[in-house]
């Protein structure tokens, strides 16, 4: 058995459970103190990193009793992150000392910044990171903590698009907590997509259970497609880019003529993401955004939500070489009259249904907008 002093994230319960894969009762854990150390935000990440302060103290959390599966655990979840334990003194609540491993950064790999509360962090990220950890977790035993860290920013993209989707109702009486029954739940694959298996039974509309069903879908987090759109010079802006999923299909024509479109960040809105979308595909700025709807693309195999928007603002300039190379992304673009455009979708040019759906709705709403 070992203790271990948690200062960051883990000392939000949801999440160390979630690591840990068992609940924590309340004899397995205490505040405690450490001396002349101070945590702070890493820069440009979501986490947090410890340092040496003369005369600061950190409050934390002592783990008593962790058994051998714990410690292999914690060191799977923190190795993806390139932290090392590191043993140390803690002042416990009665004054006195109790020995302690407690996870150092690697060193030279984080830079620190300002000061990090836990709060702050719990109410903007706890939930996604729980749910981020859920999955992480599952693959324990069966990928390397080195191979789980190119996977980690995917899986938390794909957190956020639950917490997103926790939001998202429309009506529906049904209680899903009664009218599905998991038997099997399984993680099979897990990279820039996951894939996840499922046995289950869901109430049929006749109010019986229907047979076990074993089913598989593909994991992804949510995203935003947005049409820019010049309501003065009556025009649109659509781009192209080469797609492998569609050269997979053997289908000869793999570069695609679409909506601007991508991920939403984990904290992000769709909002934020279809401004920030426009300006590394396109360098496009907006005025303002309509919503046009949302849906998701292929429900029968894929987790995938999307969420549309049409861009007004002024389109007078296109781009040859748009997008991130840190991507991959060679992204052209080109502005469209609106009359050549409809005519274009009205011909099956198009093959990304994104677009379409959006030509569509622009279509309709077009008078108001110019209005």
């Amino acid at each position: 058995m070992s203790e271990l002093f948690f200062y960051g994230t883990l000392r939000h319960l949801p999440l160390l459970e979630s690591v840990l894969g068992r609940p924590l009762r309340e004899t397995d854990a205490q505040t405690a103190i450490l001396r002349d150390h101070a945590v702070h935000a890493v820069r440009g990440q979501d986490f947090p990193m410890i340092l040496p302060a003369k005369g600061a103290k950190t409050v934390g959390l002592l783990s008593q009793g962790l058994s051998p599966d714990d410690l292999a655990r914690l060191a799977y979840y923190e190795g993806s992150f390139d932290y090392d334990l590191k043993p140390l003194k803690v002042l416990l609540e009665d004054g006195s000392e109790a020995g302690a491993q407690v996870f150092f950064p690697a060193p030279g790999v984080w830079q620190p910044g300002d000061l990090w509360s836990l709060q702050d962090w719990a109410d903007k990220l706890g939930e996604l990171t729980t749910l981020a950890a859920e999955e992480e977790m599952a693959y324990f035993g069966k990928i390397d903590p080195q191979t789980m860290a190119r996977s980690v920013r995917p899986i938390q993209t794909r957190a956020w698009a639950k917490v997103l989707a926790g939001q998202r109702r429309t009506g529906d009486p049904r209680d899903v907590t009664k009218d599905v029954i998991v038997h099997r739940h399984d993680r099979v694959y897990v990279d820039y997509f996951g894939m996840e298996e499922i046995d289950l039974q869901h109430r049929q509309h006749d109010g019986s259970m229907g047979p076990v069903l074993r089913r598989a879908g593909l994991l992804q987090g949510s995203a935003v497609s947005v049409l820019p759109y010049d309501p003065v010079r009556d025009t649109v802006l659509v781009v192209e880019q080469f797609r492998p999923p569609v050269f997979l299909i053997n289908d000869p024509e793999p570069w695609l003529w679409e909506a601007i479109a991508g991920m939403i960040d984990p904290g992000e809105t769709p909002e934020q993401t279809a401004h920030r979308e426009a300006m590394e595909e396109a360098g496009v700025r907006f005025d303002r955004l309509e919503y046009a709807g949302g849906a998701y693309s292929s429900a029968g195999s894929s987790t995938g939500f999307m969420y549309l928007y049409v861009g007004l603002g002024d389109l007078t300039e296109t781009t040859l070489t748009g997008g991130l190379d840190t991507e991959g992304e060679d992204i052209r673009s080109q502005i469209l009259p609106f009359d050549e455009f409809v005519d274009m979708t009205d011909r099956h040019l198009f093959k990304d249904l994104q677009l379409v759906s959006l030509a569509y709705w622009l279509a309709r709403h077009r008078d108001r907008l110019r209005a």
